[in-house]
């Protein structure tokens, strides 16, 4: 990420018109600042970074959601006081971490790889940055999805094995969760819920929380 932002800093504040004319000197300069490729390799990066810290949250929500690897909570996070069979607990929302994660492998799969002639083969080679931008884009939104779903049922498992041994850092961002959402007694929809957790994670407000005093 750091990469990809130093790049992205650079070409933004840098001149890519070809030619490159100085009205002061008189010069005109031919060269290819135009070719996008840094922006391109840095936003497949991006994106491979993405999609691996996506597939990582994702395999921790499996596991909670496990009871044979979960240690003694249980199975889908059902509540307690909710009849098994007829709830399914947050089953489902595991099922759109698994697809956004596979779709982020397939979306991570670097487009500056590939390239095709334009304008006449003037310009034979092509960055394909763009489609790496848009690319990269999706990878994160994805992402803040699947980082929501896990904080769903990181904060499910909480109430239900309690939250007194929490650390100082862990009970604030509960906090924060349960401030927009409230714990799972029964089956409901899980949309409503998903959304206001991506609007943590995708304004960082669960960061900003931990900062607090």
């Amino acid at each position: 990420i750091t990469y990809a932002r130093k790049v992205v800093e650079v070409e933004i504040n840098s001149a890519t018109d070809n030619p490159l004319v100085f009205p002061e000197t008189g010069e005109c300069l031919s060269g290819g600042n135009f070719h996008g490729q840094p922006i391109a390799l840095a936003m497949d990066t991006l994106g491979v970074a993405l999609a691996i810290v996506g597939n990582i949250s994702e395999r921790r929500i499996f596991r909670l959601l496990d009871e044979k690897l979960n240690n003694g909570l249980p199975p889908f996070l059902i509540p307690p006081q909710a009849k098994r069979g007829l709830n399914s607990g947050l089953m489902t929302a595991q099922y759109t971490a698994a697809a956004l994660a596979s779709e982020n492998k397939v979306l991570a799969h670097p487009a500056c790889a590939d390239s095709i002639p334009t304008s006449a083969n003037f310009e034979d080679f092509v960055s394909m940055g763009t489609t790496s931008a848009q690319k990269a884009m999706q990878i994160l939104e994805n992402t803040e999805y699947i980082i929501a779903i896990e904080l769903l049922c990181a904060a499910q498992a909480i109430d239900i094995r309690g939250p007194e041994k929490l650390g100082r850092g862990t009970r604030k961002a509960y906090r924060k969760i349960r401030e927009v959402v409230p714990p799972l007694k029964e089956d409901r929809p899980l949309n409503p819920d998903i959304e206001k957790l991506k609007a943590l994670v995708e304004g960082g407000l669960i960061l900003k929380s931990l900062a607090e005093h």
